[in-house]
């Protein structure tokens, strides 16, 4: 079975932790990574790496001295992603984001992407990822997290002060990209 059919098997067998019936169009990646600035940025982490795609944007983007923290519980796409991004500054982390600020070395991230299916997260978790990802971060650094459901915007504004949402229709389904600092 060829990688693209394997990731896709993937995808489905587990759509209670991928959270997706596809991965994030290249459309839908650029869009995303367009809020970020990637220059000067040394510490950025991913939460939730999938299939690589989004991995694939930053790493194309980031400083050659900036270090990729991505997070992924699926063991099968940790793998592929350990194959696909050999190099010294990327590191997957076959653990929860819960649990982010354990692999940080007491330093924060300049930006956190990502792309967790919060909707399907028990309330408990999904709190403490937001407390864990605004503790994780820089004084004017982003999170830009990518979901299908819009109102997910006000249990992000408990922990942002400011949130901006931009909505992404060059994807299946349509999604919402938010921007909170």
């Amino acid at each position: 079975m060829d990688n693209k059919r394997f990731l896709l098997k993937e995808l489905f067998t587990n759509i209670s932790t991928t959270g997706a019936i596809t991965f994030s169009s290249k459309s839908l990646v650029n869009k995303m990574l367009s809020y970020a600035d990637f220059r000067g940025k040394k510490v950025i982490v991913e939460l939730g790496g999938g299939d690589g795609s989004i991995t694939q944007g930053i790493v194309d983007r980031m400083d050659a001295d900036a270090k990729l923290l991505v997070f992924e519980i699926n063991k099968a796409f940790c793998e592929n992603l350990k194959k696909k991004f050999p190099g010294p500054n990327v590191h997957i982390i076959a653990d929860s984001a819960e649990n982010m600020d354990r692999y940080l070395d007491g330093k924060k991230a300049d930006l956190i992407l990502s792309s967790l299916p919060l909707t399907l997260i028990n309330k408990e978790s999904r709190e403490d990822i937001y407390r864990k990802s605004k503790a994780s971060i820089q004084d004017g650094g982003k999170l830009i997290q990518i979901c299908y459901s819009y109102p997910l915007k006000y249990q992000f504004a408990r922990y942002f002060n400011t949130i901006k949402s931009h909505l992404s229709i060059k994807n299946f389904p349509p999604t919402f990209i938010l921007v909170c600092q």
